[in-house]
């Protein structure tokens, strides 16, 4: 390679040129005032600031500085563009009303499970202040380059604010069959036209808003929430269960410094202090007292208000991925809230306490239809289930499922003696199907609720009545034990009765009233398909307070930790 020295002077002047073009083409905007004569120059200035500005930002992915990024910096830069570089919010050396609008609800987002911080909300505020403080208009007031700045904000964060009610910050999946999740420059562009054009903003942002039930209930919750909350001290987000001990400690230790467990002045924590302040802080919440360090304690150390916030925030995203409107009639199973209600017309007709997967065997998340019942059902076993639990039970002992009242089956269904099959040599799997009988010992109890799923779960009564007393109630293998089953059952079939057999001699509801009476299988077709929702919210709004659920299956840790990490 040939070095620097070596250079002809003709390259190196070609080298030097090419480098001045590039620094010309992607230098910043300049950083100072450009102040302005006389009030009726301010429009045209601004308007040729904004250009630069937004040239500069455009090609640097919407950064313009260290302090300034543009979230949305091609919708921002296309309506400039189409409305020829004109400001929006201020005209010759005064902000419009709507502008004083827009901030007012920026300083209030929080009502809205928003962050004020995602919005320009400090930047702008000190415009604001410097603009208002500037009584002489001899300064800030005149300094065109302020007020473009302050224009290119107010719409970033016009566009921000209405992405983040509309369809939230959290990714769209299928399983929420949100189908317009996707936004376009005319989504935003629409929305602020009719803002600018009716001179209203909240207007327009409350028009974006979900209209669940559950998310109207929780977005009046926060509010008597925000009215007593205290974010001024701020705590350590300490992440359970972590993937690097030496940082999880550090953390720790410094949450418990924040508890006064610890000095603040100690550098170095052994294994006895440690243990000391975990024991006081457990004694202090009231916790288990043992000194180790787990799911509890971390729980409890991140029950902060800040922490809460962020966990209303989630539950608020989690709507805004859900269709509208639903159905007229759907089932509504909330995991973490441990119940199954039956939705009609705006009405719950039936609410159940139910139970749910445990989190090595969790519940998933699912949208599916009622298509049929069984009454006194078999159980087929899955086969995660076999190769967690029954396949090495049976290699230690092939009684093992006459023990438990199984049987060993082909898949033809011939029965198969356990004790002649040698279980040493499968590891992945069996070729054989393991079945529990119907009867009131089954695991499903007398009646299941079926739905097409790739999961092969279900809703079903249970052999473990007392379960449904538990307040932690994440218990089974992932299908969904209905507490209130019966109801359920007779309110579908009264629905086919009314549908489809209403000239029947017996309804559908008194045939499966016969045979649970005479401990008969029957399937049971169901014609008016009931939609069934499966979904997971930890926060919930009930009579205007904010109710929340246990985290089961850390769905809220991985959102915040995803989403809200540097909050």
């Amino acid at each position: 390679m040939r070095s620097r020295q070596n250079l002809s002077p003709e390259v190196l002047f070609i080298l030097l040129f090419i480098m001045v073009v590039y620094a010309c083409n992607n230098s910043q905007p300049e950083n100072k005032p450009d102040i302005v004569a006389e009030p009726e120059q301010m429009n045209e200035r601004v308007v040729r600031n904004i250009q630069e500005i937004l040239e500069y930002s455009v090609s640097n992915e919407g950064r313009l500085n260290d302090s300034i990024t543009f979230s949305l910096v091609n919708a921002v830069n296309n309506y400039y563009k189409v409305n020829n570089y004109q400001s929006i919010w201020s005209s010759k050396e005064n902000w419009l009303p709507i502008a004083d609008s827009l901030l007012n609800f920026i300083e209030h987002s929080k009502e809205y499970g928003l962050f004020p911080e995602d919005y320009h909300s400090e930047y702008l505020q000190m415009i604001y202040k410097r603009i208002a403080a500037d009584t002489l208009s001899t300064g800030d007031k005149r300094d065109a380059a302020l007020w473009s700045k302050a224009d290119l904000m107010l719409t970033d964060a016009f566009f921000r604010i209405s992405s983040h009610l509309y369809v939230g910050r959290l990714k769209s999946d299928s399983i929420y069959k949100r189908t317009d999740s996707t936004l376009t420059d005319s989504f935003y562009h629409k929305n602020i036209n009719t803002a600018l054009g009716a001179h209203a903003v909240n207007e327009v942002f409350h028009s974006l808003e979900p209209l669940h039930r559950g998310y109207v209930d929780l977005r009046k919750a926060l509010k008597e929430f925000l009215d007593s909350a205290d974010f001024k001290i701020p705590t350590t987000y300490v992440s359970y269960p972590y993937k690097d001990s030496v940082t999880f400690i550090k953390t720790l230790v410094k949450r418990l410094k924040e508890e006064s467990a610890i000095p603040w002045q100690t550098k170095e924590v052994d294994t006895a202090q440690l243990k000391a302040a975990i024991i006081q802080v457990q004694k202090k919440r009231g916790l288990k007292v043992d000194g180790k360090y787990g799911v509890q304690l971390v729980r409890s150390l991140n029950s902060t208000d800040a922490e809460k916030f962020k966990r209303i925030a989630i539950n608020l995203d989690r709507y805004k991925l859900m269709p509208y409107p639903m159905p007229n009639k759907y089932i509504w199973v909330n995991l973490p809230g441990y119940y199954l209600q039956l939705w009609d017309n705006d009405t719950v007709k039936i609410e159940s306490r139910v139970v749910v997967g445990k989190p090595n065997t969790r519940t998933p998340l699912l949208t599916s239809q009622i298509s049929d019942m069984v009454t006194y059902p078999q159980w087929t076993i899955p086969n995660s289930i076999i190769l967690k639990e029954i396949l090495p039970a049976l290699k230690r002992n092939p009684g093992y499922l006459a023990k438990k009242g199984y049987m060993l089956t082909t898949w033809e269904g011939e029965e198969v003696d356990p004790y002649t099959v040698d279980w040493e040599k499968y590891k992945k799997g069996i070729p054989f199907r393991v079945v529990q009988g119907s009867g009131d010992a089954n695991a499903l109890g007398i009646l299941k609720f079926n739905f097409p799923n790739k999961y092969s779960v279900y809703l079903h009564d249970t052999n473990q009545r007392y379960l449904f007393k538990n307040e932690n109630r994440a218990l089974s293998h992932g299908c969904v034990r209905v507490q209130e089953w019966e109801k359920l059952t007779y309110y579908i079939s009264a629905l086919d009765s009314i549908n489809y057999e209403s000239s029947a001699s017996q309804s559908v509801g008194d045939s499966i009233k016969v045979w649970l009476n005479r401990k008969e299988k029957h399937v049971v077709p169901v014609k008016s398909k009931i939609p069934v929702y499966f979904r997971y919210f930890t926060a919930a709004g009930k009579n205007g307070k904010v109710v929340f659920y246990d985290d089961i299956y850390g769905e809220d840790k991985a959102a915040r930790e995803a989403y809200f990490l540097t909050k």
